[in-house]
């Protein structure tokens, strides 16, 4: 008779503990957990933003590359990432083509000038003559599990450098120099992340060259 008074005691202990644990809901936002982890859990970035200063996203591994851009009003986030490791590839078409270089902008600046290899550039400018060139190897890419990557523009390229970057953050090369979406005229500019010769600013390259692949994303 004691024993079964004592498993009735624990069995209504235990359901009484299991009806009155509070229910944690992942998607709000938990001061126990990072940045990162509330990020994963689903929490979104401006509930994240109002406990956190936005400088605690950069560097976060998060959606295929590191953050690097916070928009405070909408909560859409930028990552980019890597992706040399294909080797240095062509601009493309040398044509006469300005666009952007806003941060944000490298989506629209990688359309602009897939749009324009697709012209005939022969009168005023150079045809590649293949669709293996940096902005369409980019366009189409799967990786890291998206579909939906471009080349960031020059603006964009100087906050990988100071947001990622140079907090000894993201993967990087600093013997590389990179691609921007950013382009005056006939003249593309370009990037490199090391420290003593460049200094986390974009200058302008040559289209006849070949260079690595930096590669972002938006996450809305």
């Amino acid at each position: 008779m004691k024993n079964n008074i004592i498993k009735a005691f624990l069995i209504f202990t235990i359901f009484f503990n299991c009806e009155n644990e509070p229910v944690i809901n992942l998607l709000e936002y938990n001061s126990n957990l990072t940045v990162q982890q509330n990020l994963v859990n689903g929490v979104s970035v401006i509930d994240i933003l109002n406990f956190n200063d936005v400088s605690s996203f950069y560097g976060i591994d998060y959606g295929g590359g590191f953050i690097f851009h916070v928009n405070p009003n909408n909560g859409e986030i930028m990552v980019a990432t890597d992706y040399s490791d294909i080797g240095d590839v062509a601009w493309g078409d040398i044509f006469d083509l300005d666009t952007s270089y806003a941060i944000g902008d490298g989506d629209l600046n990688t359309q602009q000038i897939i749009e324009g290899n697709q012209n005939d550039n022969s009168s005023n400018g150079t045809e590649f003559g293949s669709d293996n060139y940096g902005f369409k190897i980019v366009d189409d890419l799967n990786y890291n599990g998206y579909n939906d990557w471009f080349i960031p523009s020059s603006g964009s390229m100087e906050i990988i450098y100071s947001n990622v970057h140079s907090l000894g953050l993201g993967n990087f090369n600093e013997n590389l120099i990179y691609w921007s979406s950013t382009k005056e005229g006939y003249f593309p500019y370009v990037m490199a992340f090391n420290f003593e010769s460049w200094g986390g600013l974009p200058f302008p390259g040559s289209c006849l060259d070949v260079n690595g692949l930096l590669i972002a994303r938006k996450i809305n």
